[in-house]
C-alpha cells in the first residue's frame, strides 16, 4: 500500500464491525464493561487503552512503517516516556540544536535524576563514537534540526548506533512520516509532536511514538500506561483526521516554503536563510536522499541582527500569525531565543546561531503570493 493510501485507510481496517462507520467512533467512555473479572473484549479502563487511540496508533505505525505506535499527551510526553527507558549513570548523546522543549526536558529534569547528556553538532557523524562509553544507551537525533534546520544523516549515525548497541531515536516532528521514514533508515524509535503538522489544524496538543521491536515496544506501552500521560479520544480523532489529509497538505506545505525560501534570500535585508531546499545547504544532498521534499520551515536572520528588527518584521506581520507551534495549515512566525527556545542559556543559543535577529516560520497552505506579499511589507 502506498503513503496516500495508508494516510486514509493504514492501521483502520473493521474500525467499527457494529455499525460499519467509515470513520472510527469517538468512544469517550473512561471504563468498560466485564462479563466476569478480568472478562473483557479488549478494553478494561481507558488509561490501558481506548478504542479510538488504539486505531490512531495503529495508523502511526502504518505511515512510519512501523509496527506499534503509542500516542501521548504531547511530544514532551512521549518524550519523557522514552528517557524513563533509562536509570541514573546512564548517558545518552542529542545534537546539541534541539527544540528548547527537549532540552528543557532533558536538563531540568532528567540531567538531576542521573543521566546526562552529551550536546554536540551531528551535521558531521565522524565524531560522536568520542562521546560513547560503556555508559552510553541512546543517540537522540532531530533532523531537520529545530530552528536551525541542520540536516543529519540517520542511516550514518544507525550505523554507529548499531555497532555499540545503543539506541537511536528520531524526533521526525519537522520532515513528517510523508517526507521522511526513520525506521527505515534504521533508527529504532521515532517521535512526532502530533500537535504540529500530523493533526495539521493547530487544535490538539498530542505526542507519537512508533517502533517495530516489539520488546521495545512492551516497555513503553507499559511506562504509557504506568506513567499515564495518554491522550483522550477526542484528541485521537482530531489526529486521525489529520493524518488523512497529511499527504496533500505536506506537498503544499513544500511548494510554498520553497517560493518563500527564495524570496527572503533574495531580499536585501535578509542576511541568512536556512531551508535544506538550497543546494548550498549544509548537507543538502542527505535531505535530498533521506527526504522525498524540503518542506514548509524556514528560518531567516536579518542584517541587521538585531532584536529590534527581528521584532519589527514580527509585529508586522499580517497573514503570519506572531505565535507558538508550527506545522498548521495556516502560517506562523515565531522568535526561537525569546520564545521556543528561551529555555536554553544564551550562549549555548548562540553557539549553534539562535541569534537575536533569528526568526523561525512555519510555512502554511495558503496562497504563496499572499505570504510573499506579507513578508515583503513586514521587512520593508
Amino acid at each position: 500500500m502506498k503513503f496516500n493510501t495508508k494516510a486514509i485507510h493504514g492501521g483502520q481496517e473493521n474500525v467499527d464491525p457494529v455499525y460499519g462507520s467509515v470513520m472510527p467512533p469517538i468512544y469517550q467512555t473512561s471504563t468498560y464493561s466485564q462479563s466476569t473479572p478480568g472478562g473483557h473484549k479488549g478494553f478494561e479502563y481507558s488509561r490501558s487503552g481506548n478504542p479510538t487511540r488504539t486505531v490512531l496508533e495503529n495508523s502511526l505505525a502504518s505511515i512510519e512503517n512501523g509496527n506499534f505506535g503509542l500516542a501521548f499527551g504531547s511530544g514532551l510526553a512521549a518524550i519523557d516516556a522514552v528517557l524513563k527507558l533509562f536509570k541514573p549513570g546512564d548517558e545518552i548523546i542529542s545534537t546539541n540544536d534541539l527544540y528548547g522543549g527537549s532540552y528543557r526536558l532533558f536538563t531540568r529534569i532528567f540531567e538531576g535524576l542521573g543521566i546526562k547528556f552529551h550536546f554536540i553538532g551531528m551535521r558531521e557523524t565522524d565524531g560522536i563514537e568520542a562521546y560513547i562509553n560503556e555508559n552510553t544507551k541512546m543517540i537522540w537525533v532531530e533532523t531537520p534540526t529545530n530552528p536551525m534546520m541542520n540536516i543529519i544523516d540517520i542511516e550514518a549515525i544507525s550505523v554507529i548506533s548499531k555497532k555499540h548497541d545503543l539506541l537511536l531515536a528520531v524526533d521526525n516532528t519537522f520532515a513528517t512520516p510523508y517526507l521522511q521514514q526513520p525506521l527505515d533508515l534504521g533508527a529504532d524509535i521515532v517521535m512526532h509532536s502530533a500537535t504540529k503538522y500530523l493533526g495539521g489544524h493547530s487544535d490538539v496538543v498530542m505526542g507519537n511514538l512508533v517502533v517495530k521491536d516489539e520488546k521495545l515496544a512492551e516497555k513503553l506501552y507499559f511506562i504509557q500506561k504506568a506513567s499515564g500521560a495518554i491522550c483522550g479520544p477526542q484528541d485521537c480523532f482530531l489526529v486521525l483526521r489529520g493524518i488523512k489529509t497529511l499527504h496533500i497538505r505536506m506537498q503544499r506545505h513544500c511548494e510554498n516554503g520553497e517560493a518563500v525560501a527564495k524570496f527572503l534570500r533574495s531580499h536585501p535585508k535578509v542576511e541568512n536563510v536556512y531551508w535544506p531546499g538550497f543546494e548550498d545547504h549544509p548537507n543538502h544532498d542527505i535531505a535530498k536522499k533521506q527526504m522525498k521534499g524540503f518542506g514548509g520551515m524556514i528560518s531567516f536572520s536579518t542584517k541587521e541582527n538585531t532584536l529590534k528588527s527581528a521584532t519589527d518584521i514580527l509585529e508586522k506581520l499580517k497573514v503570519f500569525t506572531l505565535a507558538e507551534s508550527l506545522g498548521g495549515v495556516e502560517s506562523l512566525a515565531g522568535h526561537p531565543a525569546s520564545m521556543t527556545h528561551a529555555s536554553i542559556p544564551k550562549e549555548e543559543r548562540v553557539k549553534t546561531g539562535v541569534v537575536d535577529s533569528l526568526i523561525r516560520l512555519s510555512v502554511g497552505i495558503e496562497d504563496e503570493e499572499d505570504l510573499i506579499a506579507d513578508l515583503k511589507q513586514a521587512i520593508g
